[in-house]
């Protein structure tokens, strides 16, 4: 470059914000809980990612519709039923029916009607844990143990999940946080977020899963100021994917995370059991 060029600025890409209009679905469901905000968001950013559809050049890169359809139908089933932390069969049924729905439609739309192998579950991903994959899991039981009792305690958001005071609820309790993680690996980062890293850098995809991953926590529970809990935690979880290509090492710190928010719960509901904690 000569002394009198000029660099040219860096474009900003348009279809960040077909993507960004799928994503803040979330909150509009999740959240404030319109869901006629959410349909509009979502039809809004599917239609304007089929109109970057002509700026392809190579007509076998990945389509940004094709997978913000997969996101918004995830989005949409999730959407069928209220997210408040119930354990009634019933309701637990419930749950199951529909969060797995949100995972196995996309899935199967992904393989059966679009043909490509977008969606994947990678358990083992990058081979062997190392000392720093240990490391971290300890990490997170320690971190847990020091945080989550002040957050769930103080904040009062412990009583956005019902009283266990029976063996069978404490049961019920620990089969539904176990569960609830588990899937939140399998849509947020190996759905949500692995679709929109076909066509966004890194930093991009994670940060638009977490605006997802967050709100869905939000309805479920995490209120108060939980989110300043909750977004480190869905960028973090991310981006241990990148890093490992696990899913099975995400869940386990997702597991182990949970393991303690199962025991604050228990506690903070009944002071006198579990008093493992310095709050």
């Amino acid at each position: 470059m000569s002394h009198g060029d000029v660099a040219a600025p860096r474009r900003v890409d348009l279809r960040l914000l077909p993507a960004l209009l799928v994503c803040l679905a979330a909150p509009a469901f999740f959240v404030v809980q319109w869901a006629w905000l959410g349909w509009v968001l979502l039809a809004l950013g599917v239609g304007a990612a089929l109109l970057t559809e002509r700026r392809r050049v190579v007509a076998a890169e990945p389509s940004l519709a094709r997978d913000l359809s997969l996101i918004a139908v995830g989005l949409i089933i999730v959407s069928l039923i209220s997210l408040e932390a119930k354990l009634d069969t019933v309701s637990m049924v419930r749950f199951t029916l529909v969060l797995g729905g949100a995972v196995v439609v996309p899935y199967v739309i992904s393989r059966v009607v679009y043909k490509d192998r977008a969606i994947s579950f990678p358990w083992r991903g990058g081979g062997r844990w190392g000392r720093l994959h240990w490391g971290w899991l300890l990490g997170v039981l320690v971190l847990g143990w020091l945080i989550l009792p002040f957050y769930f305690i103080t904040s009062g958001a412990y009583q956005n999940w019902p009283v266990v005071d029976t063996p069978e609820l404490i049961a019920r309790l620990f089969i539904g946080v176990g569960a609830v993680g588990i899937w939140d690996e399998l849509f947020f980062i190996c759905t949500v977020f692995v679709l929109l890293r076909r066509h966004f850098p890194d930093v991009a995809a994670n940060l638009l899963q977490a605006i997802v991953f967050v709100s869905f926590l939000w309805e479920l529970g995490y209120r108060e100021w939980g989110p300043v809990l909750t977004i480190p935690f869905a960028l973090v979880q991310g981006w241990i994917f990148l890093r490992t290509r696990s899913l099975g090492y995400v869940v386990t710190v997702h597991l182990l995370f949970d393991a303690v928010v199962f025991a604050v719960l228990v506690h903070a509901h009944n002071p006198g059991m579990w008093a493992i904690f310095l709050l």
